[in-house]
């Protein structure tokens, strides 16, 4: 867990899941996999004015940002640079939850790291020195809690259909975006426009990465203790509870979300015990 937790007062609680801060954390190696959620997130370096995203087939290569930016909602996982986690805070948005502060569809971040001064424009620099000239965690949360109150569209709320359907993609027992369509009587065309304007991704893709954050939890109850061994991961049983047509199924997606197969994933963690992803 990161160093410092703070979740908002209504009704920005319906729509950030957390403001977070990191101060003084070493991590283990200088690149991490950040795993997609179905969310987005504000990223702020308190220490240098400079982020940066790197290219996952080509590692050598990354793209350079300015100190405070935004990550889309992802269908995959992406690299990012552990240095600034030394000081460093951001938001963890809900699922379709950004979308009222940003000026522009969620959607047009899909898959997408943006400098928050594209949508926000001097402001957002203007935050990010206040963030680093202000002395303690506290101070720091209410300053960005009082930004995005600030910031919101009027008035805050998400259209009934996608808050529908954002609960029915919870659902353990639901077997199809189609499904979905019929629970909140649009047709497809129609929640695919308003769900992706909204949550950031198309609903298919959405379900598909909120059902491997859902196995993910289940792999990594096998991790055990740092110094145990790794008790084997049941795919097969993950696969059936949660709905995939077979365990090759489950490997393939839980690959495509992570780059690694679930045992080569379980000890990459167990290697890196303090490895916390930043979630896209």
């Amino acid at each position: 867990m990161p160093a410092h937790i703070h979740r908002p007062r209504p009704p920005l609680a319906d729509f950030v899941d957390c403001f977070w801060l990191w101060e003084g954390y070493t991590a283990p190696a200088p690149k991490e996999r950040a795993l997609p959620s179905g969310t987005l997130d504000i990223i702020i370096n308190l220490r240098e004015d400079c982020l940066r995203i790197f290219d996952r087939d080509h590692p050598a290569s990354f793209e350079r940002f300015p100190g405070i930016m935004i990550s889309g909602a992802h269908a995959g996982y992406f690299v990012i640079d552990t240095a600034p986690r030394a000081s460093v805070m951001g938001v963890h948005f809900r699922p379709g939850g950004a979308f009222p502060f940003l000026g522009v569809p969620a959607g047009d971040l899909e898959g997408r790291h943006a400098a928050l001064d594209a949508l926000w424009g001097a402001s957002a620099a203007r935050l990010r020195e206040r963030l680093v000239e202000a002395r303690g965690a506290l101070q720091r949360f209410s300053l960005l809690e009082d930004f995005l109150q600030a910031k919101a569209t009027l008035p805050l709320r998400r259209h009934d259909a996608v808050t529908l359907a954002l609960r029915a993609f919870e659902d353990p027992t639901l077997e199809s975006v189609a499904e979905v369509n019929s629970r909140t009587g649009l047709s497809p065309k129609r929640l695919i426009a308003l769900f992706h304007d909204e949550v950031g991704l198309g609903p298919k893709a959405f379900w598909r990465v909120r059902r491997f954050q859902a196995a993910l939890r289940r792999v990594e109850r096998g991790r055990g203790e740092r110094d145990s061994r790794l008790r084997p991961v049941r795919g097969a049983e993950v696969a059936a509870e949660l709905g995939y047509s077979d365990q090759a199924h489950f490997n393939r997606e839980f690959r495509a979300f992570t780059g690694l197969g679930p045992r080569a994933y379980l000890a990459l963690e167990v290697e890196r015990p303090n490895h916390v992803p930043l979630h896209g």
